[in-house]
């Protein structure tokens, strides 16, 4: 059986087995690395993608139950080598530490401001919930988003 997927607004075929996490159609086949298969219980964000502009964690997510469906890595939340806004403030807070969490608290985060313009610190905090670092005490990624909101 042949999958058909969009990914990143790319028709792509996989051959993988429909019950194949996606995440790891994205990381093997199409060699998509920003999502991070960590814990593959769906608790820890690593391998965050948006799935028709929802925040998925694509360690739980059949291949084959993607398909119809608009799949965004982090790699596609730019324009080609420009950075998104919140990509953009992340580094310019200094937020980037060991960069195992941080593809999907840029899907996360992106799909937040993006639906949340008026977001506060609490918000935020609130919003990153799904999403575990343990490097860096989140209060620079919290600074990063209120930029990133600033700036649109």
């Amino acid at each position: 059986m042949s999958l058909s997927l969009t990914v990143n607004g790319k028709r792509r075929t996989s051959a993988a087995d429909p019950v194949t996490p996606l995440v790891d159609v994205l990381r093997e086949e199409f060699h998509l690395t920003g999502a991070k298969p960590v814990c593959r219980e769906g608790f820890c964000g690593a391998c965050m993608v948006l799935l028709d502009d929802k925040p998925t964690p694509s360690c739980l997510m059949p291949a084959s139950l993607a398909q119809g469906c608009e799949i965004r890595t982090v790699e596609g939340l730019g324009a080609g080598d420009t950075l998104n806004t919140i990509q953009q403030a992340l580094e310019a807070c200094d937020a980037v530490q060991c960069g195992m969490c941080f593809p999907g608290m840029v899907v996360t985060l992106t799909h937040f401001l993006t639906t949340s313009p008026r977001a506060t610190r609490d918000d935020i905090r609130a919003a990153l919930t799904g999403n575990i670092c343990r490097c860096t005490g989140y209060e620079r990624i919290v600074d990063a988003a209120l930029t990133a909101l600033a700036k649109e």
